[in-house]
């Protein structure tokens, strides 16, 4: 009787366990959902780079290209007008108009960045709008300068701290860069119109810790002529502020000129340096910088070339002077939200001896103020700007206006379009 009573007891028991279990696991809240995978990193183009306040898409389309690995496709179209007070000659003798409304960028750029073999392209429309310079719209500029695929170039990495580029490169002279939506500003300013902007050739970079180093061999200034070297030294502080000492100088006589609007012949066989600081600090970037360059006297042995441009022709004599310009800037930009801000630039240059390097007549000068506000949202943006640019001691017929005796302009100009 007592073996009956204590089985009896422990089915109890067990049914009651059982209960409680059950009704433990009605009352208990539902488990919770596996957590939805994390959004994969941004990964905007690493090239061509591009200078706050705008930002590239973070991103951007990624295709399986299959034997050639992973790419990324981006695309920039921006358009917009420009006003100017009192326009000036063309190179080729034309008179500049008063106002344009053009497309300034109309690009594919594509991208591969993994493995040991990579690459870059760049191509479509584009326009140069620069400070100073009259401006050539985008139908006329691509068969004057660079042409449909302005820079490209395969880069073979060995290992983490060095790489290879070979192709149409990114010059590295200056703190601004070829295109309207890579800088602070629409326009570009007197010193970028000193510098080389795109050059063929090989280029080997190599970085360790808070250095970074570029020695190119290249064209200098689109002249098919290789003689060219340029080299790039960068360190970073621990503030991610960086200062930068660049500089290129022709090792021989550039014989072979592509055109004058890429290849002035006294710049192309000259030197120029830059010392860059740039600082940033909360919603300010500051990036002063210094630029000096030169022209040699070469007498002779360069041969006279003539250039069209409809039925207007262009005598370029192949000779050079010596001379040099001093000169320097201050770019800025503040962000008051992350969608709004104002940049800023202003600039101060000065030539000296008997090359007309600036432009303007032997011994002149000229400064510069730019402001633009801007707006971006996603892949979209729009800007504005106004900018003064003043000269003194021109040579009568090399400044504004359709004589050639004006000292100062005033531009107004807007850009907007989509970085996807």
């Amino acid at each position: 009787m007592k073996t009956v009573t204590r089985t009896l007891c422990a089915g109890a028991g067990v049914l009651c366990l059982a209960w409680a279990a059950s009704a433990a696991a009605q009352t208990a809240p539902p488990a919770a959902a596996p957590a939805a995978p994390a959004a994969p990193a941004a990964s905007p183009m690493p090239y061509p780079a591009m200078t706050a306040p705008l930002a590239a898409n973070p991103n951007p389309a990624v295709f399986d290209a299959g034997p050639l690995g992973k790419l990324t496709v981006d695309g920039v179209i921006t358009g917009g007008g420009l006003f100017q007070s009192n326009p000036a000659l063309e190179l080729f003798g034309k008179q500049n108009k008063s106002g344009y409304g053009d497309l300034f960028n109309g690009m594919v750029i594509v991208n591969k960045t993994d493995g040991p073999v990579q690459f870059y392209v760049q191509a479509g429309a584009y326009s140069f709008p620069t400070l100073g310079t009259p401006y050539y719209k985008t139908d006329r500029i691509e068969g004057e300068t660079y042409g449909y695929v302005p820079q490209g170039f395969v880069k073979i990495v060995p290992n983490s701290a060095i790489s290879i580029e070979a192709g149409a490169l990114p010059t590295l002279i200056g703190a601004e860069y070829a295109f309207t939506f890579e800088n602070m500003n629409i326009e570009r300013g007197l010193l970028w119109a000193q510098e080389p902007l795109i050059s063929k050739g090989v280029q080997i970079n190599y970085t360790k810790g808070p250095w970074a180093f570029s020695l190119a061999v290249t064209d200098g200034y689109y002249s098919d002529t290789f003689t060219a070297v340029s080299g790039l030294v960068t360190y970073t502080f621990k503030n991610s502020d960086t200062l930068t000492f660049a500089g290129e100088g022709n090792a021989g006589i550039a014989r072979s000129v592509s055109n004058p609007l890429v290849t002035p012949i006294q710049q192309n066989n000259g030197q120029i340096y830059n010392i860059i600081y740039s600082h940033t600090q909360g919603p300010w970037t500051i990036t002063p910088y210094f630029q000096y360059n030169s022209s040699p006297t070469v007498d002779g042995g360069l041969p006279t070339s003539v250039y069209t441009d409809g039925n207007v022709a262009f005598l370029n004599p192949q000779s050079s002077l010596s001379g040099e310009n001093w000169s320097g800037a201050v770019l800025t930009k503040y962000n008051f939200t992350p969608e709004f801000s104002v940049a800023g630039r202003v600039e101060y240059i000065k030539s000296h001896g008997a090359a007309n390097l600036l432009g303007y007549g032997v011994g002149s000068s000229a400064w510069t103020l730019t402001v633009t506000p801007g707006y971006q949202k996603g892949i979209f943006f729009a800007r504005g700007e106004v900018s003064y640019v003043g000269l003194s001691n021109i040579t009568p017929g090399l400044g504004f206006g359709a004589d050639g005796t004006q000292t100062n302009q005033v531009r107004f100009a807007i850009e907007s379009g989509l970085i996807f």
